[in-house]
């Protein structure tokens, strides 16, 4: 196949699930953190990533895969999606299940199908660096492989997942295209140093691409059970009168499962996965240190203030403020703060704690303040 045949057979999927729980009490189970503008875009991270894509593979050929109480604010910020290209989750059942049942329904729909599954809430610099990768990926998914875009890392970070990059493939059309031999859990300081200083491992930025049929035959050697229930529930869907009873049977008996773990790992250990390196800007924006980096540039001696009517006096001070309130905050020679003040939660922490913001969540839901989740 040439790469303008495969462009024109590549379809985008943009998992849109979550609620970036160390974003939290920002982030929240209705107002997840992919619709909230994090950047001072003017716009959600769903929109950008939309924008993103539409040049790629134009408006008509995006799926958003989305929570059922999210239907509406989706469909607002995205007033081109069509209905047939939104499908929602009755409940979150993890990365697998929504890439694979978007696989499995426009694998039926149009055969030979590539897909590629770019997440709603990431914040990428550099569009055309990204359109650049996201065409080798595709030429490199045409070719057979399960492939994903990889991150040069400019620092030793310890909140993403690393992927150690090997030989080069042969590939027309995906000239910095490489072998994967193993994806790594989140390292410590000390590894993640070793991995910068090495070279040879790029950050896992949860982009994958691949031809539908090939990304469903991985999950099928690994997980037969959750393929043949995604199968299942993909030849009812677009039947209006089977697709209810067939997701209310089906969904909350499949498995949780990471497509990392269910596709990308065995694809890895088995030679069929490639990795492109990108060569531009990318954050997950996992938690608020990330979010202060980003809205200072990385300049750690700044403070980020967040929100359209935001009250913040400060002195001497470094961090990040999100203000949801009216009420005025005053920072007095305070280094990496994190203040994050809505009208029915506050949080207060450092930079360097950020990640435990998760443990918070985690404590209110066990002790049953659901209210404020």
């Amino acid at each position: 196949m040439t790469e303008t045949t495969a462009l024109e057979r590549f379809y985008s999927v943009i998992p849109a699930g979550g609620i970036g729980s160390r974003l939290w009490p920002l982030s929240r189970a209705d107002a997840p953190k992919f619709l909230h503008d994090l950047t001072g875009s003017g716009q959600t991270l769903l929109r950008d990533t939309w924008d993103r894509l539409a040049p790629i593979a134009g408006d008509q050929r995006i799926m958003v895969v989305t929570g059922r109480a999210h239907r509406a604010a989706v469909e607002g910020q995205l007033p081109a999606l069509t209905d047939e290209n939104i499908v929602l989750e009755s409940e979150p059942r993890d990365s697998s299940a929504a890439i694979g049942l978007a696989a499995a329904i426009l694998e039926r729909r149009e055969p030979g199908v590539i897909i590629g599954s770019f997440a709603a809430d990431h914040v990428i610099g550099q569009r055309e660096g990204f359109r650049a990768a996201v065409r080798e990926a595709i030429a490199a998914a045409d070719a057979g492989f399960i492939t994903t875009i990889g991150i040069r890392p400019t620092e030793p970070a310890v909140g993403f997942g690393y992927i150690h990059a090997g030989d080069a493939l042969d590939v027309s059309d995906a000239p910095h295209a490489l072998a994967v031999t193993e994806f790594v859990e989140k390292p410590d300081l000390e590894t993640a140093k070793a991995y910068v200083e090495g070279g040879a491992h790029l950050w896992n930025a949860g982009m994958f691409i691949a031809r539908a049929d090939r990304l469903l035959e991985e999950l099928h050697r690994s997980q037969p059970e959750l393929h043949d229930g995604l199968v299942e529930l993909a030849a009812a869907w677009d039947d209006p009168v089977t697709r209810g009873p067939a997701v209310d049977r089906i969904w909350p008996t499949l498995t949780k499962i990471a497509i990392d773990y269910s596709v990308a790992e065995p694809a890895a250990d088995a030679g069929r996965l490639a990795v492109i390196p990108g060569s531009f800007d990318w954050d997950d924006v996992g938690d608020f240190a990330s979010l202060a980096k980003l809205n200072t540039a990385g300049r750690a001696s700044d403070l980020a203030i967040l929100g359209e009517h935001a009250r913040v006096l400060a002195d001497a001070s470094s961090g990040i403020v999100v203000s949801r309130s009216n009420r005025v905050i005053s920072l007095i020679g305070v280094q990496d703060i994190v203040v994050v003040d809505t009208p029915d939660a506050l949080l207060v922490t450092t930079s360097e704690h950020a990640q435990r913001v998760k443990s918070v969540v985690d404590a209110l839901r066990m002790g049953g303040s659901g209210d404020v989740l």
